[in-house]
């Protein structure tokens, strides 16, 4: 009991020490929060070892997810996975980013990947207005997750394929730059409602077994016009069915 303690002591003093030099080459380097985190993801993945990429399994959103989603009437909300898988939305972010759910680079279950559609789809180009700082965040967001999932054989697969097929990519992912909280402004040409410019928010969005995934909203300035383009997008996306129980709700509220 007493090697075993002694011993357990040592990996302890051993990992504190690594952490601490890991420490000081990142106050030298001057690095920032996501770089730091990304050297320290490196390090815990080379402590590992290299064993064999596995499946990692895909976590569902909870219905409460869902429903939390559905009830941002006026923000376009979805989450997204590490490898960039819209795996759950709300309306009106289905109707915010209506070509990328149309488009061919959505998985067979209609599931889109915002990495896919920025950099294999020509009409991303025009959908983002400013589609370089677009394609370098999402670059930066799966280099910064290939670090915290080296054995991601999905995320190997996805890197790989956008590797082979985009020089835009392949550009990128050569900068070795990395991400991973994004927010900021966002600016969109809509093919319905034109111009957009969305201020948008990632926030992490922990789930059972682990996974952290993020949720993304976007919000336009009150008084604004893209406000008022967005408000007419989420017109257009409420159904039928909702429609009426909106005015049912708005009927039984004003009598009261």
């Amino acid at each position: 009991m007493r090697r075993w303690s002694s011993a357990k002591w040592c990996r302890r003093r051993s990992a504190s020490s690594s952490e601490d030099v890991l420490d000081a080459v990142a106050r030298a380097l001057r690095l920032d929060d996501d770089e730091r985190t990304y050297l320290f993801d490196l390090a815990r993945s080379s402590r590992a070892g290299s064993r064999t990429p596995s499946r990692r399994r895909d976590v569902e959103v909870p219905p409460r997810v869902q429903w939390m989603l559905d009830s941002m009437a006026m923000s376009s909300a979805f989450v997204r996975n590490g490898r960039t898988d819209v795996i759950a939305a709300n309306p009106l972010a289905q109707a915010l980013y209506a070509p990328m759910f149309a488009s061919a680079t959505a998985d067979r279950r209609g599931r889109p990947n915002l990495a896919r559609y920025i950099f294999l789809d020509p009409g991303s180009h025009d959908f983002f207005v400013d589609w370089t700082a677009a394609g370098h965040a999402t670059s930066a967001l799966l280099r910064a997750e290939a670090a915290r999932e080296p054995r991601d054989r999905a995320l190997r697969d996805l890197i790989g394929e956008l590797s082979t097929l985009s020089q835009e990519f392949r550009d990128r992912w050569a900068a070795h730059d990395v991400l991973i909280r994004h927010d900021g402004v966002k600016r969109l040409q809509h093919p319905e409602v034109g111009h957009l410019e969305l201020t948008f928010q990632d926030l992490d969005l922990p789930l059972p077994g682990r996974a952290v995934h993020n949720l993304m909203i976007y919000t336009a300035e009150s008084g604004t016009p893209s406000e008022d383009r967005l408000k007419l997008l989420a017109s257009w996306s409420v159904t039928p069915a909702e429609k009426t129980r909106t005015t049912t709700e708005n009927a039984d509220a004003v009598r009261r």
